[in-house]
């Protein structure tokens, strides 16, 4: 639904797809001053952060120091995703269930941790590192050159100038968002998402190849133990340090043999897992997050929620996660079939030449159906239109929850 609350939307910088359907602002999303100025001059009724920069930059702080509402974390709080070191001692303090982990900056000490448990660890860059910072490790010699790879070649930069090491999970993993107002959280639908970038989960980590919602091992009772043992006492755990947290919380879990596990946090509406939790929302999210700003969500209604369930297909550039080239020109948008929506994300529009790459992960082709199964092919329809040189996809999205 579009709400009745919006009468027009600015995005700061936007893409070639926001600027369709909004106003795009060249602002950088983490030009604090520049957003901040704007905010005064539009007289802007609410602001929500997009990508993380925007929180690690205090975005959040200048704004509501201004008198502006603001759904997203300020700086201080943010710190649960631009660092994981934070992260994982605000859930070990709060007492949420997590995998056993120790925080490095020198490399022999990590490796005598990781060989204790033969190699079985997932060594992560404690900075933000665009989603890719994460690398799973099934022996002691891919352990070891994981860590070199971070605190020796410092292939990640400062990102990776300090390490956390965890012991490594098994399980499927699940995404759930928690929206909250610093004291209350109030969960949306779960997801699955795709990190690994080839198919049958194989190869580099990545911000995501996909996701589908509902997974069948992400109902009601779930949700709710993972607002009850992971995002209410984290959200709690923050306002006793003085830190309120109003925004989306997104908690990433793993259901291991031995239960719910937290994995990791980010501050923000992930995607593409939003992708295809919001397409099922029938409650005005507008609303919802206004009322995140002004700290008065206990009052707000449950949200209700579709019983259509959403697949969305990530179309990358060759070579993503690593080096790929930018400017190809996109077509075959013209194309999609009706029922799917095209996210975009690294897309830009070029005078004469129309919409060009301008990043890795390009857009998301998101199908909704009766069912995972009519959602995913419709998703699939969507993203074979999709050209440009060297795009490429997974064609195994949500193939678990349909038996294939």
């Amino acid at each position: 639904m579009q709400s009745e609350l919006t009468e027009l939307v600015f995005c700061a910088p936007g893409n070639g797809g926001t600027g369709g359907m909004a106003r795009n602002v060249d602002i950088a999303a983490d030009d604090v001053a520049g957003i901040v100025n704007f905010a005064k001059k539009e007289r802007l009724g609410l602001v929500v952060l997009g990508p993380e920069s925007a929180v690690a930059a205090g975005v959040g702080d200048a704004l509501r120091h201004a008198g502006f509402p603001v759904f997203g974390p300020d700086r201080a709080a943010g710190r649960v995703e631009t660092s994981k070191a934070f992260a994982k001692e605000l859930m070990r303090g709060a007492g949420i269930p997590t995998a056993d982990y120790e925080v490095f900056t020198d490399a022999d000490a990590a490796k005598l941790w990781a060989h204790d448990r033969e190699g079985r660890v997932a060594v992560k860059a404690d900075g933000l590192a665009m989603g890719k910072g994460v690398l799973v490790c099934g022996s002691v010699e891919e352990a070891d050159r994981a860590i070199d790879s971070m605190l020796v070649q410092r292939s990640f930069g400062r990102a990776g100038s300090t390490v956390v090491l965890e012991e490594r999970m098994e399980g499927p993993e699940l995404s759930v968002f928690g929206l909250t107002d610093g004291k209350t959280v109030v969960p949306l639908a779960a997801a699955r998402d795709y990190k690994r970038a080839l198919e049958g989960d194989e190869g580099p980590n990545t911000g995501g190849m996909g996701a589908y919602s509902p997974p069948p091992d992400g109902g009601e009772e779930v949700v709710e133990e993972a607002v009850r043992t992971v995002l209410q006492p984290a959200v709690t755990a923050l306002a006793a340090q003085g830190l309120e947290y109003r925004g989306v919380l997104y908690a990433g879990l793993m259901l291991t043999p031995s239960g719910m596990r937290a994995v990791e946090f980010n501050a923000r509406f992930g995607d593409p897992e939003a992708q295809v939790v919001l397409p099922r929302l029938e409650s005005d999210l507008v609303a919802l997050m206004l009322t995140c700003a002004r700290g008065d969500l206990a009052s707000f209604p449950r949200p209700r929620w579709s019983s259509r369930a959403a697949v969305g297909i990530v179309v990358v550039s060759g070579g993503y996660p690593d080096s790929y080239e930018t400017g190809m020109v996109l077509e075959g948008l013209t194309n999609i079939p009706g029922g799917v929506i095209i996210f975009h994300a690294a897309t830009r529009y070029v005078p004469l030449s129309g919409l060009v790459t301008s990043g890795g992960r390009v857009l998301t082709a998101v199908g909704l159906g009766d069912d995972v199964a009519e959602a995913r092919l419709a998703a699939l329809s969507g993203a074979v239109r999709v050209r440009f040189p060297g795009a490429f996809y997974r064609t195994d999205i949500a193939q678990e929850a349909v038996g294939g």
